[in-house]
């Protein structure tokens, strides 16, 4: 073997050591990719059993129900459809009626969203970003000005 092919030989092996690291990469990737949704847009969606994803919008006014210990119920809106939501654990300390939440799991064989996070606003300026961009959309949330 010459020292030209000796050369290419290295070069050729590295290039598919960094294709396969890339591939496994991006599989990984997309295994725990998880897709965000508003209410309205899951009427349309086609979601396979068990499947991740992330459901944002606003706490519907009303809907809370705890339960004994750690288990609560809720609902999320985007004004237009809303979501039931089951949740087993602690909730953020800001969590409450009308606004921003983002939750994260999936929906289970009753229809009924389980989720295992929930992440609130962390104050009383901030909306998530995809929750805020998608009720911008739909004309129903606004810029609050000071």
């Amino acid at each position: 073997m010459t020292r030209k092919q000796k050369r290419l030989s290295v070069i050729g092996g590295a290039l598919g050591f960094l294709a396969l690291a890339a591939a496994l990469t991006f599989y990984a990737l997309g295994q725990k990719a998880s897709y965000f949704y508003m209410p309205g847009d899951l009427a349309t969606a086609v979601l396979e059993p068990g499947q991740r994803i992330r459901l944002g919008g606003l706490v519907e006014k009303g809907t809370i129900v705890r339960d004994q210990g750690t288990e609560v119920e809720f609902s999320v809106t985007d004004t237009e459809h809303s979501v039931k939501v089951a949740y087993s654990g602690i909730l953020p300390d800001l969590f409450r009626e009308e606004q921003g939440v983002i939750t994260e799991g999936s929906f289970g064989p009753d229809g009924i969203f389980i989720a295992d996070s929930v992440l609130a606003k962390h104050d009383e300026t901030y909306m998530p970003k995809e929750v805020a961009d998608s009720l911008k959309a739909k004309g129903v949330w606004q810029e609050e000005t000071q």
